[in-house]
């Protein structure tokens, strides 16, 4: 029996205090990723080992994180997550808030692009 990775129970309240607290820039996005709008379907808050990605699409195996301030402060905590999601080979796409703020068509064609390979 293989070990379970996705969705533990003890992340479930973490997983929960991130949903109800969801920024601006998150907001933004899931609204123009949620019931399958590009055609996959993504989870929000999705526990995969110890870590937590901020949307998730199970089928094409795919991470996308936004990036805020805060992460200028946990660079390594940053690369040794993505670092474990590309072990399991879920490729991560990283995004700054900025991003979503000032280019969410751009955001959202890399999206596109990925999910097309």
């Amino acid at each position: 029996m293989s070990e379970r990775i996705h969705t533990i129970k003890y992340l479930h309240n973490a997983r929960k205090d991130l949903r109800n607290n969801i920024t601006p820039q998150e907001l933004l996005l899931w609204y123009r990723l949620k019931n399958k709008a590009l055609g996959y379907k993504f989870r929000r808050q999705h526990s995969i080992g110890n870590f937590i990605a901020d949307f998730y699409c199970y089928e094409k195996k795919l991470v996308i994180e936004l990036d805020g301030s805060q992460h200028l402060d946990n660079v390594e905590y940053d690369k040794e997550r993505t670092e474990y999601f590309e072990s399991l080979n879920i490729k991560v796409l990283r995004f700054w808030n900025n991003d979503i703020d000032n280019n969410l068509n751009g955001v959202l064609m890399k999206i596109e692009e990925e999910l097309n390979r």
